[in-house]
């Protein structure tokens, strides 16, 4: 019929895109061949750079492409280079001061030569570096082109932070509008946030406006997994905690505590804002930024012995010194005694007087020993987990929160991001007394969230051996004897590197 489409059936759409996709291919293999033996015979042309670009344009994922365009313009920018550099040496040298008449006529001609000289030198040098900054802008033009294509091309992200480290006058500032503009299109986009962190930093952007930033994204979004992550990179800069045992100030965390629970609550099935509530009420980043953290030490007159918080292969490299009032022993060499390497042993032969102070000192820690007079041992134990510093008023705010998640329960008893951070509320406010309940939440999650008991499970175990250590300083029995708790198999029992200090394990 006239005027009228011609729709194709399903067979013969198939068989065009068939068509299709057999001449993409015979055109793409041709162009890789191609590349492939010009890169061989070392033509890094424009007609190189060319073929990549087509190829990229569709997919920009190709590594090996990009590698290709870095070793062009590494080329071509190194001859401008070298080119920049002849002119410069090049121009004309001072003129030697004239004795007489003649030689001040002479000495004005140089003048007039050594100007036009000059001109003519700077015009060139002026025109080399519009070809330098030519060759960046072409290949940020082709990132931005890439992008466009696949937003999540670490290929494409990475070489346009390439480009910009190899431009000595890169416009910083330009890629933060950039990231911006992208964040517009998807602001969950962890890519963008990653470069935004990248070209902030180089642009000297203040942490307070990258915050703000922040703030505006998340009451868009709240679920937005990378804004609350870069949130919670600029917080302890802005505000930090001197006590370093929370992420940030106390003041900050609170009001970070009611927008976060407020997030919460608008979907309490996304997990974005739950996961950063479980950040607030974390430990602080002081552990983080120390690669060796003491947990316990054992000192007796023949060997020593030494439990990280977490492992340290280096650690023979280190120095570690015991410290008394009279004299100081270098403690090595050191060996492993796990394969997780959380524990060491030195074999020494120490000379310990129960009278006198002794100190460990290691790593930048100067960690004040007790004595156990009955063998001549020193020892040093701190449980894991110690409960944080915490005001009044943000206490206060904890306890509310763990109401409103209780109350949530009541309407939502399944929730499984809200029987977790009830738990864990629990714990930042009193580990001892709402252990029993917060053991009871994981058990429950066990249920509600089956694909993942083993974890739960785990954490049950970690809470408890972090409980009995704990009220382990004040039994009558410390540091002599410790009790396993009862439902902890010592063969998957957490934290056992604590328990150097104890002469007996009694399960």
């Amino acid at each position: 019929m006239h005027g009228r489409v011609k729709v194709r059936t399903t067979e013969e759409e198939r068989e065009r895109r068939k068509k299709e996709q057999v001449l993409k291919m015979r055109a793409y293999r041709a162009a890789m061949t191609r590349i492939q033996k010009k890169r061989s015979a070392g033509e890094l042309d424009d007609e190189l750079l060319g073929l990549t670009v087509q190829i990229l344009q569709r997919n920009p994922d190709i590594s090996t492409l990009w590698n290709i365009r870095r070793e062009c313009v590494l080329k071509k920018t190194g001859e401008l280079q070298r080119a920049l550099k002849e002119l410069e040496a090049t121009e004309a040298p001072e003129a030697p001061v004239a004795a007489d008449k003649e030689e001040e006529e002479e000495e004005e001609e140089e003048k007039e030569d050594k100007g036009e000289a000059d001109g003519k030198a700077g015009a060139g040098v002026a025109a080399l570096a519009q070809q330098l900054q030519a060759i960046y802008t072409t290949e940020l033009d082709l990132t931005e082109q890439c992008l466009m294509v696949n937003a999540k091309s670490y290929n494409s992200w990475h070489h346009r932070c390439w480009t910009l480290e190899q431009n000595p006058q890169a416009d910083w500032q330009r890629e933060v509008q950039l990231c911006n503009k992208y964040l517009r299109y998807d602001e969950r986009n962890f890519h963008t946030w990653d470069y935004r962190r990248y070209v902030s930093a180089k642009a000297a952007v203040p942490a307070k406006r990258e915050l703000d930033f922040c703030t505006e994204k998340i009451k868009v979004n709240f679920s937005n997994y990378s804004s609350w992550h870069h949130r919670s990179l600029l917080l302890p800069r802005l505000y930090p905690n001197e006590q370093h045992d929370r992420p940030m100030s106390e003041h900050k965390l609170q009001e970070e505590l009611e927008m976060v629970l407020t997030a919460a609550f608008t979907d309490p099935d996304d997990s974005s804002a739950w996961f950063y509530q479980r950040w607030l009420l974390g430990s602080g980043a002081q552990e983080r930024d120390q690669p060796v953290v003491v947990a316990a030490f054992r000192c007796w007159p023949h060997k020593a012995q030494l439990a990280l918080k977490k492992p340290y292969p280096e650690l023979a490299q280190l120095q570690v010194q015991l410290i008394s009032e009279q004299q100081t022993w270098q403690l090595q060499p050191w060996q492993p005694a796990n394969s997780e390497k959380t524990q060491w042993q030195c074999d020494q032969a120490i000379n310990i007087d129960p009278s006198q102070d002794y100190v460990l000192a290691l790593a930048g820690q100067r960690l004040k020993l007790s004595v156990q007079p009955s063998d001549k041992s020193l020892y040093y134990f701190v449980p894991p987990h110690a409960t944080a510093s915490c005001s009044k008023e943000l206490l206060g705010e904890l306890q509310t929160q763990l109401q409103s998640c209780l109350d949530l329960l009541e309407y939502e008893p399944y929730s499984k991001w809200t029987l977790l951070s009830s738990a864990l509320l629990m714990r930042s406010i009193d580990v001892t007394g709402y252990h029993e309940q917060s053991l009871a939440h994981l058990a429950k999650l066990e249920q509600v969230d089956e694909l993942r008991q083993g974890y739960y499970k785990d954490l049950a175990l970690r809470w408890t051996m972090e409980t009995a250590l704990a009220k382990w300083p004040e039994t009558s029995d410390y540091p002599q004897l410790f009790e396993m708790p009862t439902k902890i198999p010592r063969t998957r029992a957490p934290y056992v590197q604590y328990l150097i200090v104890a002469d007996t394990v009694s399960s």
